[in-house]
Parts: C-alpha cells; structure tokens; sequence
C-alpha cells in the first residue's frame, strides 16, 4: 500500500493560468506516493474551476475542489486540512503561484520516512537568482549533519524556536509534515497576515525536534497575490503591514516561553515597529491621508502606539 500525500493550495489569484502552472508541477512530481490534491478557492477572481478547465481531463480529476468566502490564506489552509482524508500519513503544502522541482515529494518522503516530523528545503524567491538560504545567510547546510548516503538532506540540529524567530529560512511551499502525528495542529486564523506560517512553525517545532532540510532548491516563488505589495514606507498598505508585523510580535510573546534574549530582541522589534508606526501616521497627518482605522485596530493590540503618539512623534520630528 502506497504512502498517501496531502497536497493543500489555498487559492487567491487575479491572474489566469497561474494555478494551473502549479498543478502541473504537482502532477510532474516523481514520488511513488498516492496524492490527494486540495485545492480551496478562497473566492478567487480567477476562479479554481476556470484553471482546473486548462488541464487535461484525467488531471483535473485528480483534484478536490473546495470554495469558500474569502477569509484569508489561513482559513484556506485550515479547511483543507479539516478534508485530509483518514490514512494520509504526509501534508505537504503549495501556494498556487509557485512551482515544485520534480524531486520535492520524493525528497520529503526520504527524509519523512527516515524517522522525520517535519521537512523543509532551500528555494528561489521572486526574480532572484540566488537561492533564499544563500541570501539570507540563516542557515549553514554544512553545519548539518547529512541523511545517509544522501548530499542534499540534512538532519535539522539547531533551535528551531530561535531560528524561526531570529531570521526564518522556511517558505511555506516548501513544507512537508508528518500529519498524522499532528492531526490537530491548524493555522491560527486569527492572525491572517500577520506571520500565520511562522506561528504554524512555532507549533510544529514546540512538538517535535525530529527536523530534516534540503540544501537543494526545490521550489520556485512566483508572482501571484501579495497584498503587501507595493507597502512601502508612507503607501496606502504601509500602516496595515505595521500593525500586522506587530500583531505578530505581541503574540510571540504571549504564545511562546521565550528566553532572556529572544525577550528582549522581541521587545525591541516591538519598539522600533511602535516608532515606524508613528511615523507612518505624522507622514499621513501631514499629507491628509486617512489613518482611523488602522489606529483603532492598532489601539487594541498595542496601546502604547497611540499613547506615547504625541512623545514619539516629537522625536522624530526633532531629528529630521
């Protein structure tokens, strides 16, 4: 009897065609495994059923369909996992804008089947030709010890916590886990674009150290949805991806034992996010764009930000 793979795509895109790539590289995988293929329209533009159309019948059979009303890519995620059908060992995770090397499944299982809860692997960002662990420095593969007879897989023996928190190497497409270890374990919706995947990790690895990575690349990001596009510092998204990032970093505190120093830095994230908020707001203040909402939202997680508004707001003035 053959392992069974849960494959989840959340679903959001503007753009057709792009899903339909993705599932391509899902059928071109190399895995002698049985896949079920979830995809969850979150209510697309593009809608699912128009992509699954672009395949060749005995593909599009191959996927279940779910449509739901839009709640976000952890919603999406979470009802996909709530239809992982009974006997699926394996979930493995892909955004619908992205591509998996051949080899992906197949790597995931060796690793998987090696006596691993939980698989991740190097992978090329949006128009970069670097991968992302070169990039970002996070990880040294060699620092790792390899999976026998393999030169690509590597045991996980770092701090997973401290990892995810100091600088996080893991793409959510890149994931593979052990679900039936952890049947239970489901993205915190509540905190939909603000870092739901990295608390997904924090879960994880809260519950299980046996990690294995691939220094090999085996995913490509594409362009897709990301609503945080074009949020720079003072843009019509920058106050909401601030109060995201920092809805985040309040809930590390509370969600997680944290050590001395991850205390601090994450005092210190929050500090310099509350002053880039402030900031933020002055520009907006000066310039007649709206803020009100954002800074009831705001309000709410982290008073401090309007409570110390004018004191903060002086300082920054007092320094251009």
């Amino acid at each position: 009897m053959s392992v069974r793979i849960a494959v989840v795509i959340p679903y959001f895109q503007r753009e057709a065609g792009i899903l339909a790539k993705a599932l391509r590289s899902v059928f071109a995988q190399t895995v002698a495994a049985d896949l079920d293929i979830i995809v969850v329209d979150d209510a697309s533009p593009v809608s699912a059923r128009s992509e699954l159309a672009q395949l060749p019948p005995q593909q599009a059979a191959r996927v279940r369909l779910i449509e739901q009303a839009n709640a976000g890519p952890a919603a999406a995620r979470n009802k996909a996992l709530d239809q992982v059908a009974p006997g699926t060992e394996y979930v493995a995770f892909l955004d619908s804008d992205d591509e998996w090397t051949e080899v992906h499944l197949a790597n995931a299982l060796h690793a998987l089947e090696a006596g691993h809860d939980f698989y991740f692997t190097d992978f090329y960002q949006l128009n970069q030709s670097v991968s992302a662990f070169s990039r970002a420095r996070r990880i040294t593969p060699s620092e790792h010890a390899l999976l026998p007879g393999r030169s690509e897989l590597h045991v996980y023996q770092g701090d997973m916590q401290d990892q995810v928190l100091s600088g996080n190497v893991i793409g959510t497409p890149t994931v593979v886990y052990r679900y039936a270890s952890f049947p239970r374990l489901r993205f915190r919706e509540e905190f939909v674009y603000a870092g739901e995947d990295y608390l997904f990790w924090l879960d994880l690895s809260s519950q299980t150290r046996r990690i294995a990575f691939s220094s090999a690349s085996e995913c490509i990001c594409g362009a897709g949805v990301n609503i945080f596009s074009g949020s720079g510092w003072g843009t019509e998204k920058s106050l909401i991806r601030l109060h995201h990032e920092m809805k985040y970093k309040k809930a590390i505190a509370r969600l997680f034992p944290l050590s001395e120093r991850q205390i601090e830095d994450n005092r210190r994230a929050v500090r310099t996010l509350r002053k880039s908020f402030v900031a933020d707001v002055l520009h907006r203040l000066m310039h007649g764009k709206p803020f009100r909402d954002v800074l009831l939202k705001q309000w709410r997680i982290d008073a401090r930000s309007v409570l110390y508004f004018l004191p903060l707001a002086i300082t920054i003035l007092l320094r251009r």
